[in-house]
């Protein structure tokens, strides 16, 4: 298989707007910390809902909450409060039994592709084996795991194989094969091509297209990589410190973005801007990302938003759809976009980076 990316993602039944498959209703999820006892505040109180057919990216830093929201997503933590509905159900509430028929609708490929597969077990049982769990007859998990084999792009001798004898892209294949066997409403790729070689990741996202078509999956795909997410997403969300900044289709968000977080992950990535950008330079942020622990009052991305204004601190901005189904928290942006950056601010940053 080639490793080029298509230049346009194709049309899917997200198109259309269908139902609902995930909804999430104040979602949040605080944990304490295992040295101090002190409170994470990973997911602090976020509205959305996935549709079925789409793909639904996340993108955001190193300790924005994003892959804590992906396991909520398919119930491996329970949300401290609000809560996930799944195509209308709070799985929270089902008995033992039910849950574990229903937690097989949603699944999640995690980014090591060793994670899920363990190496004393062939490719064949290993692909079996979530099958087996769910307690389905032998012939029905041999003949879902050949099958979903042959999906993945793998060859037939693959299944006498064990994991070693593997490389990184082949045995993400696998997990994808595992996960298609359940035949699942919904999948979480959680950093599923970081791990691996830049040449096989555009194999691996044009994988989950060319089985989106055909089987008609939604995936919530989480990244911190503004040209993967671009790539796959029907709509994009981006997060910050437990929050979203920025909710809409993909195409929007990416060419034209509202929040200032967002315009500055697209500055600094090494894709091509967006047509409004182009004139402009990378817009450098100040700092490291602030503690879940303690997050800044206010809007928590002032302390390095360069459009910062003193009602950022006192008062956390209302979450305002600005287009058609394009969201975003931030007090001063308009449908035109972020606001300028503060000359105040702009004086600040020089005078920290001369000294």
């Amino acid at each position: 298989m080639g490793n080029t990316m298509t230049s346009e993602r194709p049309r899917t039944a997200a198109d259309s707007q269908p139902r609902t498959i995930v909804t999430a209703e104040g979602l949040t999820i605080h944990f304490p910390t295992r040295d101090s006892g002190e409170t994470v505040k990973a997911i602090d109180g976020v509205d959305f809902a996935v549709r079925a057919g789409e793909t639904f990216g996340v993108i955001g830093e190193s300790g924005s909450g994003k892959t804590t929201l992906g396991r909520a997503l398919v119930s491996l933590i329970s949300p401290t409060n609000g809560r996930i509905l799944h195509d209308g159900v709070d799985p929270a509430q089902l008995g033992r039994s039910a849950f574990r028929h229903h937690r097989r609708d949603y699944q999640i490929v995690f980014q090591d592709p060793n994670a899920a597969l363990d190496p004393r077990m062939t490719i064949l049982h290993s692909i079996m084996e979530p099958l087996e769990i769910a307690g389905e007859a032998a012939a029905v998990r041999r003949e879902r795991a050949v099958e979903a084999l042959a999906r993945v792009g793998l060859a037939p001798e693959t299944a006498k194989r064990y994991p070693h004898q593997l490389s990184g892209g082949q045995k993400q294949r696998v997990n994808i094969a595992r996960v298609l066997t359940l035949r699942p409403k919904l999948i979480v790729c959680d950093e599923v091509v970081a791990a691996l070689d830049v040449s096989i990741r555009g194999d691996i996202l044009n994988l989950f297209a060319d089985l989106q078509r055909e089987f008609g999956l939604t995936y919530v795909f989480i990244t911190h990589d503004i040209s993967v997410v671009s790539h796959i997403s029907d709509r994009i969300a981006v997060t910050y410190l437990g929050k979203f900044m920025e909710l809409g289709p993909a195409e929007a968000v990416i060419e034209r973005p509202l929040h200032p977080y967002t315009r500055a992950l697209l500055s600094a990535e090494p894709v091509p801007l967006p047509s409004s950008m182009r004139t402009e330079r990378r817009i450098m942020l100040e700092g490291e990302i602030p503690s879940p622990i303690s997050p800044p009052s206010g809007c928590r991305f002032r302390t390095r938003c360069p459009s910062v204004q003193p009602r950022c601190a006192e008062e956390e901005p209302a979450w305002r759809e600005l287009q058609a189904d394009h969201w975003v928290a931030c007090h001063f942006a308009t449908p035109a976009g972020p606001p300028p950056p503060n000359p105040r601010r702009t004086d600040e940053l020089a005078q920290q980076q001369a000294g």
